[in-house]
């Protein structure tokens, strides 16, 4: 069997590299206090707050929420960048905008108390969950090896996810509201989602070899067969059809293998 070569595609590496370092630069203003948090937040409902769903991915609350959301990032837009290259700037950007704007339209209240919740949301976890379930979709959808490959190591490390897209309170009692955005992340999740369904027949596409094709002949592959019957004829006159049909089985799954 002939391995595949491995193809290390440079934006795999330098967008991500890119992402986070925006994301760490925001930051740095907002502690140096040259943008303040609300500055360029999200605010749903408020027409002031569209320019959030630009720019509040490069913003976020604490050192430990930038940090929780940096390496996520890297993984899975490098992911993206890797195995969809022809389709990770469409999706990148197409969830970008799509789920700041469902963030933005959903009301910020709390479900099971009457206290409001915050009003800035900041912080790129909703690009997160964009990423993470387009990839692990995408790949289930589409029914490529390497790409269920895929799915199935995003949803190794990042399967907790699904927990985030419910209010805290679903799960224990809270003593003041919770500062998580759920919305960011149930958004986020519905747009990767829908975004997997949309792109599902576009981008790379299997490799379909010669002979999956209809009416495939091979000259060469004929006069093998009938060499191998004329130097040995005790074994082709006694052999069924069914044992004949198995030996084109067998040499066509060698094929195969030695094409791989």
């Amino acid at each position: 069997m002939v391995l595949k070569k491995f193809s290390l595609n440079p934006k795999a590496l330098t967008r991500p590299l890119l992402l986070v370092a925006l994301m760490w630069l925001g930051f740095l203003l907002q502690y140096t206090g040259l943008v303040s948090t609300c500055q360029g937040a999200l605010i749903p409902l408020v027409p002031e707050g569209l320019k959030g769903v630009l720019f509040a991915p490069f913003l976020h609350g604490n050192l430990e929420h930038l940090t929780s959301n940096s390496l996520p990032i890297a993984v899975l837009v490098f992911l993206l960048y890797q195995f969809y290259p022809t389709l990770a700037w469409k999706v990148l950007a197409t969830g970008w905008i799509a789920a700041g704007l469902l963030i933005w339209s959903i009301p910020p209240i709390a479900l099971f108390s009457q206290d409001s919740l915050p009003s800035c949301i900041v912080g790129a976890s909703g690009i997160v969950y964009v990423l993470a379930f387009f990839l692990f979709f995408s790949g289930v959808i589409r029914k490529e090896r390497h790409l269920m490959a895929i799915s199935l190591v995003v949803g190794f490390y990042y399967g907790s996810l699904i927990w985030g897209i419910f209010p805290e309170e679903f799960f224990y009692r809270l003593e003041e509201p919770s500062r998580i955005s759920w919305q960011s992340h149930l958004s986020g999740a519905l747009v990767g989602t829908t975004l997997a369904f949309v792109f599902r027949k576009r981008g790379s596409k299997r490799k379909r070899y010669i002979w999956e094709f209809p009416n495939y002949y091979n000259e060469k592959d004929d006069m093998l067969w009938q060499e191998f019957k004329a130097n040995s004829p005790e074994l082709y006159q006694e052999m069924p059809q069914k044992k004949e049909d198995s030996i084109w089985k067998r040499l066509d799954k060698i094929r195969r293998e030695d094409s791989d």
